[in-house]
């Protein structure tokens, strides 16, 4: 049986109650995004135990909802890439590690699978908007108690540091009291830069939401003031470049939609001029560039980084040194590779890189025109597909709906941030990009 396009708005198919299945995938979204928040609060074992319970019931969800897609109608990139992840075990120069994150792949595709086949467009947007609020919320509370009753900087409860008295890099801190102090703030997830995409995705979710009228208006409004404002506190640069993407994207879509396919040449050749021009003026003036941002031309130790990670992929270029996703700090060659004022990073800060050091130039070219085919796929889907009326009829006279900006929008996003970090290929990041790539792929009409 084919999967037959169906509106955004179209009701579930999945047996049982649909407002504990809402409320489970709001969990499993917050769960994502704010990892770090149950690591800090209920300990790393708590925290496991939390993921596997969610990708158990995620399963348990997938096979109540019994969808029956033909293989030619999975994104073939998406399968290649998981595949190769398993793969690279036997060539791996760490099996065992490579297995674990071969595993930690699986299960984070399971989530995307399960948000991209048990729920419509809009109830993925409902789960992100619930799970986005949690976080905004009490991110807010949590530095508004520390910077009013405890006052200085405060550790996760379950900490292994065993850095001496006084010498505990700021990176480390849960809080560091800075909501009064204008510096920036970390919320419940630990990091202003986490932080700061969270409330750039809600300030997506909130405002798609506000459009199609799919909340009270003044809540929505509230809402979209708070992520606002923790945006603005969070002042991460990569996320400020990220908004301008996004904005530049959506102006893109909406002149996109105001003409017909067939006379989109200039919409295109436009795109293109654009993109080739923010690259070289940002390669010519990348002193200037990084200054406006508040960055070091370094970009804060990252270009030592990328440096680092290009050697290692140089020697193994073809299939790569074995799939790993976050590096282990205790196994070769990421012990001790990138570490800056006692810190020691685990990832390439960047998406691609890091697929080329795990998966080599095969693995880089899958994923990315993984990124690619979705992305395209979700232009289209917001500028050519079909208005539905309330009964789910295609009618042309029906304006577009928001929701479809969604997918587009959001990656824009994660592309962005993908040259400066690899979030894109762990937890919510990865479980966003294969539920987009999916659901772009399954929905289409």
């Amino acid at each position: 049986m084919t999967l037959q396009a169906r509106p955004a708005t179209a009701p579930l198919t999945v047996p049982g109650g649909q407002g504990w299945l809402l409320a489970f995938a709001g969990l499993t979204f917050f769960t994502l995004f704010a990892g770090d928040f149950w690591r800090n609060s209920i300990s790393w074992l708590g925290w496991g135990i939390l993921v596997a319970l969610c990708l158990v019931v995620s399963v348990v969800f997938l096979a109540r909802a019994r969808p029956r897609v033909p293989i030619r109608k999975w994104p073939k990139t998406l399968l290649l890439f998981l595949l190769l992840c398993i793969a690279s075990i036997a060539w791996s120069a760490y099996r065992t590690e490579s297995a674990v994150a071969a595993v930690a792949q699986l299960a984070t595709a399971t989530a995307g699978a399960f948000f991209a086949l048990c729920l419509t467009w809009e109830r993925i947007l409902r789960a992100l908007g619930a799970a986005f609020r949690w976080i905004i919320g009490l991110s807010l509370v949590f530095e508004l108690i520390v910077s009013v009753f405890v006052r200085h900087h405060i550790l996760p409860f379950f900490t292994t540091y065993t850095y001496p008295p006084g010498k505990l890099p700021d990176a480390f801190y849960w809080s560091r009291d800075l909501l009064f102090h204008g510096g920036k703030i970390q919320g419940i997830v630990g990091n202003s830069d986490i932080l700061g995409m969270i409330s750039l995705f809600a300030l997506i979710v909130f405002g798609i939401q506000l459009a199609d009228r799919l909340v009270n208006r003044t809540a929505g409004i509230v809402w979209l003031a708070l992520a606002g404002i923790t945006f603005l506190l969070t002042r991460s640069s990569t996320v400020i470049v990220a908004l301008a993407f996004v904005a530049l994207v959506l102006l893109f879509a909406w002149w996109g939609r105001s003409v017909r396919q067939s006379k989109r040449v200039p919409v295109y050749g436009t795109a293109l001029a654009v993109v080739l021009v923010g690259v070289a003026s940002t390669t010519v003036f990348w002193a200037t560039v990084t200054r406006l941002l508040g960055k070091s031309a370094d970009l804060t130790g990252r270009t030592d980084i990328w440096e680092k990670v290009i050697q290692l992929a140089q020697q193994k270029p073809l299939l790569g040194w074995g799939w790993i996703s976050y590096w282990a700090p205790w196994v070769e060659p990421f012990k001790g590779l990138a570490v800056r004022n006692r810190v020691e990073y685990l990832q390439a800060h960047n998406a691609y890189l890091d697929v080329w050091l795990q998966l080599g130039i095969l693995g880089l070219v899958v994923f990315a025109l993984l990124v690619i085919t979705t992305f395209g796929r979700s232009w289209f889907m917001a500028v050519d597909r079909p208005p539905f009326d309330a009964n789910g009829v295609v009618r042309s006279d029906v304006p577009y709906a928001a929701i479809t900006l969604l997918p587009l929008l959001m990656l824009a996003a994660m592309i962005a941030q993908s040259f400066t970090e690899s979030r894109m290929l762990i937890e919510a990041g990865f479980a966003l990009l294969v539920t987009f790539s999916i659901k772009t792929k399954l929905d289409r009409p």
